[in-house]
């Protein structure tokens, strides 16, 4: 998500922060550079053009501070900008006083409507509320068993009716069906055609009608740049949406349409998908979102990611364990199988400030069987040897690695990382406090 973009930006502002001193054209000039940046990115030329206004109105006189560095300054003016530009502020679902609250997918066919549907019951179902799915897509083949299929590996009830293609009907029959059940929150999967049409949109106006949602969520493409918006505002105008979910994020390095679509339509990005599983579902910040984009990490996400992911008992015992008799490479494994639960090395390192477009890239190349190379080491390693890794001679080394199956060079690199880990650990604990997140981050 934002690769390109963000590339692009490191760029232009490492040039500017290389001449130390900034004049009025060194900042017209890094200027220049951003609005093409931003439009090769496919924003909104108008968007683009406003956004670069307020970004020169606020620079004026940058280039004469001396307390901080002018290209700093400049970042953060352009910071946020950027956050301006993607809403400002988080803006979740809105939750009715009166359940069950009632949330309506709309969106065009491909767009990835009933999976993002099925994610967000996911998630809803994690917060405690009782969730249900309303199939309401009569058009598309296998819709309605693909979102039964859905909830059952989610245990989330699915109101279905073949016996009818009257989407009204359905829909509010499923309605009487979940305040029957006492749920709290209902979400509707519509259908959605190739292309914006007429009869489309009676269908869903006449649904919106019917059931009054509390929240009409547009399913976006966030693939498909400036077409997205077009497809946002159509929807809009005859619907009145009330936020959009961007999909297919994970695969969009330019993010002309996360950039775009609120400055045009004034609807919030609530969420963004970012990958297939069931919970690659995020939500939108535009303050976190725009350090991503200018690689300024985000911390907070890092951090309720590993609150989601990690096993807090377990990490509470190997904290407990570390802080009374160091650590050894059972510990080590135990650890980088709880980091490795926060997904993919690459997503974890955007998260982070501070990492460039090189680490990134270097990420993106490592082996995703890593993992599973560095288990294997370790578990034909001896427990002596796993308890006292200092023990590890060159003849031990050369027994493991054919032990392992892995190259002698994998081995000494897994035993200097546990170094490496053994003196942060040892740093952290002397400091009073574990790394959060990692072991402490439970609490």
């Amino acid at each position: 998500m934002f690769d390109e973009l963000s590339a692009k930006l490191e760029s232009a502002f490492s040039r500017l922060r290389g001449r130390g001193v900034l004049s009025d054209a060194d900042i017209k000039e890094g200027l220049r550079e951003i609005r093409r940046v931003l439009l090769e990115a496919d924003v909104n030329f108008q968007l683009t053009r406003e956004f670069l206004e307020r970004v020169e109105k606020k620079a004026v006189g940058v280039s004469q501070l001396r307390t901080v560095s002018p290209a700093q300054q400049l970042v953060k003016i352009v910071h946020d900008e950027l956050t301006t530009m993607l809403g400002e502020r988080r803006e979740g679902l809105k939750l009715s006083s009166v359940p069950p609250t009632v949330v309506m997918m709309v969106g065009l066919q491909g767009s990835g409507k009933t999976t993002t549907a099925a994610k967000l019951a996911r998630r809803l179902k994690g917060e405690g509320r009782q969730v249900r799915l309303i199939a309401a897509d009569v058009y598309r083949p296998a819709a309605i068993d693909q979102l039964e299929t859905l909830g059952r590996e989610l245990d989330v009830p699915v109101y279905a009716d073949r016996t009818t293609t009257d989407v009204v009907k359905i829909a509010t029959a499923g309605l009487d069906q979940a305040r029957r059940a006492r749920d709290r929150v209902v979400l509707v999967d519509t259908a959605g055609r190739l292309q914006i049409d007429d009869d489309m949109m009676a269908e869903l106006v006449r649904l919106k009608h019917a059931i009054h949602p509390d929240e009409i969520l547009l399913v976006a493409d966030g693939m498909t740049g400036q077409d997205a918006v077009r497809i946002a505002q159509g929807f809009d105008q005859k619907l009145g949406v009330t936020g959009v979910i961007l999909t297919k994020m994970d695969g969009d390095a330019r993010g002309g349409a996360a950039l775009s679509i609120y400055g045009v339509t004034k609807k919030p990005i609530k969420f963004v998908g970012v990958g297939e599983k069931p919970d690659a579902l995020e939500d939108f910040h535009p303050d976190r979102m725009a350090g991503r984009i200018l690689q300024q990490g985000d911390i907070v996400t890092l951090v309720e990611k590993a609150q989601t992911a990690f096993d807090a008992e377990a990490a509470k015992k190997l904290e407990k364990k570390v802080r009374k008799e160091g650590m050894d490479l059972n510990d080590f494994l135990a650890a980088m199988k709880q980091i490795e639960k926060l997904g993919p090395l690459e997503g974890v390192l955007k998260l982070l400030p501070g990492v460039n477009t090189k680490m990134l890239k270097q990420a993106k190349q490592a082996d995703p069987r890593r993992m599973k190379h560095m288990e294997a080491i370790v578990l034909s390693m001896t427990m002596d040897e796993r308890r006292n890794p200092e023990t590890m001679n060159g003849s031990r080394r050369a027994r493991v690695a054919k032990g392992s199956g892995r190259p002698i060079s994998e081995v000494n690199r897994l035993l200097e990382q546990f170094r490496e880990m053994k003196k942060m650990m040892k740093r952290a604990t002397a400091g009073g406090g574990m790394p959060r997140g990692l072991f402490g981050g439970m609490r």
